[in-house]
């Protein structure tokens, strides 16, 4: 991998301009001037650029693309320059008439997204979760509609960064759309709605799985600099990622918090630890469980484990005093069985499409606060394996912990937080009983 520090500015953009003039005095230019300037029917551009450019930002590109015929991916930006060029060469084969990305808006480094945001109408974040809620906010500060992909942060201090970001695009009119797709799922949105609705009765638990191999590389690279090392394999860094309850039972936890009807726990109490992976790049758990209670006496059960060569499982199961409700397979069984038989689409691509109008329409979609209480849920989750600790949601709420260093300390000649011994083995992220963080 190629880093690069600086890149070329971009140059004066004669529509950006525009959108600035015809806001008249608006505070939030992006948010008033486009959903003023784009036509309802799609005939106008909507720029949209990418922060990071590995698997999932440029799906979002894709799926944006897919979602609005008036799109146009104009600028990207990664810490690695050659995934920059690797992914613009990849979109441009795909979408050659939607990828506008020239040379001066290819940027890498630590600073590139801020290069992206003042290229844009809207912003595509899908990097490193520990940088999530630093750009969010600062593309809510430069009046820009932004999608974010989980986990929106990793850590208690992150979490009060989105909620800030959050109301400043409340009082602005700015989009905010989460990478929690469920909720644009036709099936799940199907199976909530029942549940809501009583079809399953009362819910007294509820069963939630991630269990699979592990994210990204796992063997250690050569002759690439430790920092590089880190930076560029983010998911096997507690300090990057957050590890696996944020980083994958996000999806599962923010289903079970909306069939609760956004009910947050008021403790939980979760053991984790790393058992096989002592051989593997990185210094995350490879295994967790979560118990949340909560007010009403509802109890959840959440399981991920990232291991090669056991069982595999990724589901949802809502119980209830008349059946179970599996929103992942758009089914209930019991009393009042029911199996969805509506038209199915892709949710990556339903999000986007029902944020871009929302946005053409000049309401746009604000995902921020059920995202921001979705990913605290797995956070409080992630914090209670770590320390082995009782942790309850009046302490994660308050807190102001943060897994150091904190984003904006982050550079690119640093120490790493953690480092591999003689033999190329990272010590865990954490050991139950001995780490605080709450």
């Amino acid at each position: 991998m190629t880093p690069q520090g600086n890149a070329a500015n971009s140059g004066q953009d004669s529509r950006r301009d525009f959108l600035k003039k015809s806001a008249l005095g608006a505070v939030a230019v992006g948010g008033l001037s486009l959903s003023r300037s784009a036509h309802a029917a799609g005939s106008d551009i909507i720029r949209i650029g990418m922060v990071g450019s590995g698997g999932r930002c440029s799906g979002a590109a894709a799926n944006a693309m897919d979602a609005d015929p008036g799109t146009r991916l104009v600028a990207m930006t990664d810490l690695f320059a050659d995934r920059v060029q690797s992914k613009r060469k990849a979109l441009q084969n795909s979408k050659p008439d939607r990828v506008e990305v020239d040379d001066d808006h290819c940027f890498a480094g630590l600073d590139g997204y801020k290069k992206v945001i003042d290229s844009v109408d809207v912003v595509l974040i899908a990097c490193a979760a520990k940088f999530h809620p630093m750009y969010l906010k600062a593309g809510i500060e430069a009046g820009k509609h932004v999608f974010v992909e989980k986990p929106h942060a990793i850590d208690p201090l992150g979490i009060k960064v989105v909620n800030e970001a959050t109301a400043l695009a409340k009082e602005n009119n700015l989009g905010i759309l989460s990478g929690l797709q469920s909720r644009f799922h036709p099936a799940y949105r199907e199976t909530m709605q029942r549940v809501h609705d009583g079809q399953i009765g009362e819910i007294v638990s509820f069963e939630e799985n991630f269990v699979r191999g592990p994210y990204g590389n796992t063997a250690r690279p050569h002759d690439t600099r430790e920092l590089e090392i880190q930076y560029g394999n983010q998911y096997r860094f507690s300090w990057l990622c957050g590890d696996d309850v944020p980083q994958s039972l996000v999806h599962n936890m923010d289903r079970a918090t909306w069939a609760l009807g956004e009910v947050t726990p008021v403790k939980c109490h979760g053991f984790g630890g790393r058992s096989t992976s002592h051989n593997l790049l990185g210094d995350v758990f490879d295994h967790n469980a979560v118990v949340y209670h909560y007010a009403n006496g509802v109890r959840g059960y959440a399981f991920c484990r990232t291991t090669r060569g056991c069982y595999n499982e990724n589901s949802s199961n809502i119980l209830g005093t008349k059946g179970i409700a599996f929103p992942v397979h758009g089914r209930i069984t019991g009393e009042n069985e029911w199996k969805f038989s509506g038209q199915s689409e892709s949710p990556y691509v339903a999000e986007h499409r029902e944020f871009l109008k929302s946005i053409r329409d000049g309401s746009p979609l604000n995902c921020g606060d059920y995202m921001a209480r979705s990913t605290l849920v797995t956070i409080m989750g992630q914090l209670s394996c770590y320390s082995g600790q009782e942790v309850t949601w009046d302490q994660v709420s308050k807190s102001e912990y943060c897994i150091s260093p904190r984003p904006e300390e982050c550079t690119w000649d640093m120490e790493p937080p953690t480092k591999p011994d003689e033999n190329g083995v990272y010590p865990v992220c954490a050991t139950p009983g001995v780490t605080k963080n709450i």
